[in-house]
């Protein structure tokens, strides 16, 4: 036979172990705050774009459809040559970089928009002044040795990264980090709470005598302490006990 359970039972256990699903919620939340904020490094990013164009162009002549087609067909092999060791190993020397050229790749994303002339070349670094100079580096290297490696010239820099007065990091994001441990946080103390639940077999009310044994529950005997009788029947009780405790005393000693 299949166990159903009913959305009572799923409040009722997220009910029972809810002081253990916040404790989870709170403690991953202030865990993300404490490494976002005081062990993760955070990293700045900036921006240079060069425009691919062409190089050998008669004045008189305008742009057509199949020249764009050729500039934008072009840029997947630019974006090749910037991350390839020809340009990086020069920017790595000219910056006096402590890292090697494949390291500063990882550093660099070179993209465009779909059917765009404009491509973008941003780097990333912990300090916001080296990421501006790895940009506008990589940028002017690859313009500059270009024609070594595709005998044409037909890229112009349209804008230079530059150094904002305030720079703000790019990572770690803190709000983010934290929204994310809070989510982890309930699904885990969640998912924990329905697993005592179900290793727990101790019985504890008649429904779980009756899913054990399968046998209807006839009657309950209910247990009363001296706590939960009030008022007089409570001094009744207790008049009447001391003096059977009297009038036994009293026949025992005759």
């Amino acid at each position: 036979m299949e166990e159903t359970i009913s959305l009572k039972e799923i409040f009722g256990v997220i009910k029972k172990r809810l002081l253990m699903i916040l404790a989870f919620v709170l403690g991953a939340a202030l865990i993300a705050a404490a490494v976002s904020y005081f062990v993760l490094t955070p990293t700045y990013e900036s921006s240079s774009q060069f425009i691919v164009n062409q190089g050998q162009q008669d004045p008189e002549v305008q742009y057509n459809v199949n020249d764009i087609r050729a500039n934008v067909e072009i840029i997947n092999t630019y974006n090749v040559i910037i991350k390839s060791p020809a340009i990086l190993d020069k920017v790595v020397e000219e910056l006096n970089l402590p890292y090697s050229s494949s390291a500063l790749g990882e550093k660099l994303q070179v993209s465009n928009a779909e059917n765009s002339q404009v491509v973008s070349v941003t780097a990333t670094d912990e300090s916001p002044e080296m990421a501006v100079d790895i940009a506008n580096t990589t940028v002017s290297t690859f313009q500059e040795n270009l024609a070594e490696f595709m005998n044409v010239d037909n890229v112009k820099v349209l804008s230079e990264a530059e150094l904002s007065e305030n720079p703000s990091p790019v990572a770690p994001n803190p709000m983010l980090n934290i929204a994310i441990a809070f989510v982890l946080g309930g699904m885990v103390g969640v998912g924990l709470a329905f697993l005592l639940e179900y290793l727990d077999n101790t019985v504890t009310t008649e429904d779980d005598l009756e899913k054990k044994h399968g046998l209807p529950v006839l009657g309950v005997i209910a247990h009363i302490d001296t706590d939960d009788l009030h008022g007089d029947q409570f001094s009744f009780q207790v008049k009447s006990k001391q003096r059977g405790g009297f009038d036994g005393a009293q026949k025992k000693s005759s």
